[in-house]
């Protein structure tokens, strides 16, 4: 700035700290003398964005723990408590149950294969996680994330809820429709999301509607089609951008709080399941000592 360049080029300089939306708010914000309102506009739009992610993070706090302690617990009782009821039955001198028998049977592989195991395990993850970087990975997994039971839902409300505040926001900071449209895109999170943002960028270049490529979208809803509609022949598309994201957010904080009460007990219903399954298994043969005896 003190070179006589524009602050929006200069941050532009580091895209590390301030994104595409950021540079593009503020140059438009210089260029109509009301950088005062963009920046806190921009500040809003930050604040919603950073409410969204914590709400997804603290959606998935509570299943990831469960299921690392189930998976703690089995492997203890798999590689601990398990031999030590396998060497105890080994005297009997009668056939196990078969639920116990497969039980021991698992024990015994993890036991001598922990390392395999463990190795495949590892491997497995780093290749999922190069493969959901690359441009091919997100082409076949977000779809897929799209159609996730519960999880799809919440993904699509949120993807819905970031596009329309982002374009709500830029364009009303004057932002041109093209250049908010690929910024949008390029933010969307989502492969899905970024193809038919792109379809209708192409479209409004050609002097059409966006509602026509918003409405075979699998994500954008009906409704929120028919407001966008109604917002470009009103020439309040902006306005009508910003009451989606008010109420898709809504929608987030909801499907959120209802996926933690469903999954609450559904975690709890299978760590139980899988602990008392092994114990059984287990408590089998001492159940029919007297027989053996």
């Amino acid at each position: 700035v003190e070179n006589g360049g524009t602050l929006a080029d200069g941050m532009k300089q580091y895209p590390e700290a301030f994104d595409d939306l950021y540079v593009n708010m503020v140059r438009a914000g210089e260029a109509g003398g009301i950088l005062d309102i963009i920046l806190e506009r921009l500040a809003l739009q930050l604040e919603k964005s950073m409410k969204l992610k914590r709400e997804i993070k603290t959606a998935m706090i509570y299943p990831c723990v469960v299921i690392s302690a189930a998976i703690i617990v089995t492997a203890i009782l798999l590689v601990f408590v398990i031999p030590t009821f396998a060497d105890m039955f080994s005297d009997f001198g009668s056939a196990l149950p078969l639920p116990t028998q497969i039980v021991i049977n698992i024990s015994n592989f993890c036991v001598n294969n922990w390392a395999i195991i463990f190795g495949t395990l590892a491997l497995l993850l780093t290749l999922f996680f190069r493969f959901q970087a690359t441009q091919r990975g997100k082409e076949v997994l977000h779809p897929i994330a799209l159609k996730l039971p519960v999880f799809g839902e919440i993904i699509r409300k949120v993807a819905v809820a970031r596009f329309s505040r982002t374009l709500g926001t830029m364009l009303s900071s004057g932002v041109p429709i093209l250049d908010a449209l690929y910024i949008c895109a390029r933010t969307a999170g989502n492969s899905v999301v970024e193809r038919d943002v792109q379809r209708a960028r192409v479209a409004i270049s050609e002097g059409k509607s966006m509602v026509e490529p918003l409405s075979s979208s699998v994500v954008f809803p009906q409704m929120v089609v028919s407001m966008i509609g109604v917002g470009e022949s009103t020439g309040a598309l902006d306005a009508m951008l910003s009451k989606i994201a008010d109420f898709y957010e809504d929608e987030v904080d909801n499907a959120v709080t209802a996926m933690k009460q469903l999954i609450e007990p559904l975690m709890i219903l299978i760590l139980g399941v899988i602990i008392g399954a092994l114990v059984v298994a287990m408590y089998l043969p001492i159940f029919r000592m007297g027989t053996v005896i």
